[in-house]
């Protein structure tokens, strides 16, 4: 009987064992269901929310049809005829089979010089009938801890979409034979540093020869772009092409996309628009036009350093001290967080508008920041829409770095100390001072400016780094082309070449040109805002219905601008109208035939004459049949002109307030009375 009993108690035992090992089998599954289904953890994150971003909203939604909606929102009427069309337009062969040789790139620098090179070499290879190498991406080759899973131009593009995409333009390769690439191990093959925007003829008169006796070419190109912006007529075609590279094959790996994707579903889950703001303050774009004294403490430091490099290199020519207030009235600098947050403030976007920070680190960090987290509550990121799981994701299988780190020998810092203590009768020197490794964070620390006049080289963790900053631009630009609205504080880089944000309104205007896309006259800002500037937040009637007008003004007139200004730099920054087509209903071609309206006016100006193909007119949306007169009409809400520093809608409007709207809205009227 005791037996029996034992044997039972021993039975229990080994049941309540396997119970335990079954339940903690059961929660280490659901753990890895969790954490590597894609879509169950997407749902899994938004129910419990774990993001650092917790919107907050006190104003209710507009309809889409209220006309401070239309005006905020809603797209540009003078430009819904335009529409994307990057097909070639007259006779076009596809690649010969037999080509002049291999064209071998290697591209330096950031993620817009890299995307606009990419795009140039493309119709080079064309231009030149050679077999195109998928081009190597400098910032992510043979450097220590970059995941060896990527292989260069798949660390951020789909190369097989590539490929694919550009069958019927370009013979593209993965690799070289083995022939050439054992000569080129060798150094044996030709090597050209391309200048920037080099012209069609010098790779007709230079490279093409040195092609043909060698069968192959390397490239370099380390300015962002390595053919010209505005071709002749008669290569009207590569233009195109240069679009279908950049708009339709240059698609990022998928990883990417869907982390980009995640973060729009994430910005749009409260169901209001929102903007995306790419600040261009960049350490080299202030340096480079002088705009250093924007920041009054250690960083101005640190840009007029890095304009002495730049001078000492010849990347610039002008003089080291320059006076930065002059440059700023000359709008040759970036407008602040801050003037960029008052601007929006004062067209009417209400203290709790979402708006998505892009484009890379801002120089100066969080703190530059401050003042538009102060105006509008809702302002994100990537990092506040993202778990750090999902970034780090994206990185592949990088090496640990942590024995990369430069550590002072302990045992001489004793022996230092040993000596000064055994040194003999005082008086004697001060201790040695305590050992530190010497690394140095060059976007926030100053301690090399004082040692040297070069700055040091980049440790392995910034070179991560560098490589990381290409992912998180990717993302950064697909929000950006995305976004209800886009507004930049810059436009050039650290060489005065279109920068990101160049990049992103592009690609707007090719997408979706009617998108509210501003482009603001920066020295017709800075004299606006110099007027208020004792009395920045109580701003009157008259100037805020300046900003608007501007604001207003710069959709088209700023555009126009572009095409004179960006696109003899960048053609990706304007790409139009080479890849644009025009297509009106029969009622809008009837009253253009009579009068010139003003989106016909808007089209000669752009320089858009082609017609849309037939096949396209199943695309296009006929729902906007007021088009031509919401321009006049969106200004007429009295409620668009509320004073912009009010943070909330629970305080009440005095009689003074009540006044000035009242003021405004005849102002408003008098407007479109006189347009």
């Amino acid at each position: 009987m005791k037996e029996g009993k034992a044997v039972l108690k021993s039975k229990m035992k080994w049941v309540g064992l396997v119970g335990l090992v079954l339940s903690a089998f059961s929660l280490f599954v659901h753990f890895l269901l969790a954490r590597f289904t894609e879509d169950g953890f997407s749902e899994y994150q938004s129910s419990i929310t774990v993001f650092s971003w917790r919107p907050i909203f006190e104003t209710s939604d507009l309809s889409r049809t209220n006309p401070l909606y239309r005006r905020l929102w809603g797209p540009v009427g003078q430009l819904e005829s335009l529409h994307p069309h990057a097909n070639p337009r007259g006779y076009y062969a596809g690649p010969s089979a037999q080509t002049n040789g291999y064209i071998f790139v290697r591209i330096q620098g950031g993620f817009h010089e890299i995307r606009s090179s990419i795009c140039d070499v493309v119709a080079v290879s064309r231009f030149l009938n050679a077999t195109l190498v998928v081009p190597e991406i400098q910032q992510t080759t043979s450097k220590k801890g970059i995941s060896s899973q990527f292989k260069s131009f798949a660390y951020l593009y789909n190369e097989e979409t590539f490929m694919a995409a550009l069958s019927k333009d370009v013979n593209i390769v993965k690799t070289l034979p083995k022939r050439l690439k054992s000569a080129r191990r060798n150094k044996e093959i030709p090597v050209f540093r391309v200048p920037y925007a080099a012209s069609p003829y010098y790779y007709l008169h230079n490279v093409l020869p040195i092609l043909i006796k060698h069968s192959v070419v390397e490239l370099v190109i380390s300015d962002g772009g390595c053919l010209q912006a505005i071709l002749p007529p008669h290569l009207e075609d590569y233009q195109s092409l240069r679009c279908r590279v950049a708009f339709h094959a240059l698609k990022f790996r998928q990883d990417v996309q869907d982390l980009a994707t995640n973060i729009l579903h994430r910005l749009r889950a409260p169901g209001r628009p929102f903007i995306a703001f790419d600040p261009g303050m960049t350490r080299d774009a202030l340096a480079y036009h002088a705009c250093s004294e924007l920041f009054q403490d250690v960083h101005a430091e640190l840009i007029q350093h890095r304009r002495a490099w730049m001078r000492k290199r010849g990347l610039i020519k002008g003089q080291l001290s320059v006076n930065s207030a002059t440059q700023r009235l000359k709008g040759s600098c970036p407008l602040t967080p801050e003037e960029v947050g008052i601007l929006l403030r004062a067209y009417g976007y209400s203290w709790d508008t979402i708006i998505y920070v892009s484009g890379g680190e801002v120089f100066g960090g969080q703190r530059t920041l401050i003042p538009l987290h102060g105006m509008f509550e809702n302002v994100v990121d990537r990092t506040s829409l993202s778990t750090s799981w999902e970034l780090s994701r994206i990185y592949g299988r990088e090496a640990n770095l942590d024995e990369n780190y430069p550590r002072a020998p302990p045992a001489q810092v004793e022996m230092k100390l040993d000596a000064w203590k055994n040194s003999g009768p005082r008086p004697r020197p001060l201790p040695p001072p305590p050992a530190r490794p010497k690394t140095y964070n060059i976007e926030g620390w100053w301690g090399w400016v004082a040692e040297s006049d070069n700055e040091p080289e980049k440790t392995v963790v910034e070179l991560r780094t560098n490589a990381h900053k290409l992912l998180w631009e990717a993302i950064d630009y697909m929000v950006a082309v995305e976004a209800d609205v886009f507004i930049p504080g810059f436009d050039c880089d650290g060489k005065g070449h279109p920068n990101f944000a160049s990049l992103v309104m592009g690609h707007r205007l090719y997408q979706s040109a009617a998108s509210k896309t501003y482009r603001p006259n920066r020295k017709e800002v800075v004299r606006l805002l110099d007027e208020i500037r004792g009395h920045m937040y109580h701003a009157n009637h008259s100037w805020l219905t300046s900003i608007r007008r501007h604001l207003r003004s710069s959709l088209i007139e700023g555009l126009i601008e572009a095409s004179n200004k960006s696109k003899s730099s960048s053609f990706l920054s304007h790409p139009v109208p080479e890849c644009s087509c025009l297509w009106l209903d029969s009622r809008e071609a009837s009253s253009n035939a009579s009068t010139p309206s003003a989106p016909s006016q808007v089209h000669a100006a752009l320089g858009v004459v082609h017609r849309c193909p037939a096949w396209m007119d199943g695309e296009k949306d006929l729902s906007s049949k007021e088009k031509d007169n919401e321009e006049d009409i969106d200004e007429n809400d009295p409620s668009s002109s509320r004073l912009f520093f009010q943070h909330t809608g629970s305080h009440d409007i005095g009689g003074e307030d009540i006044i000035l709207k009242e003021e405004s809205h005849f102002e408003d009227q008098e407007e479109d009375g006189g347009d």
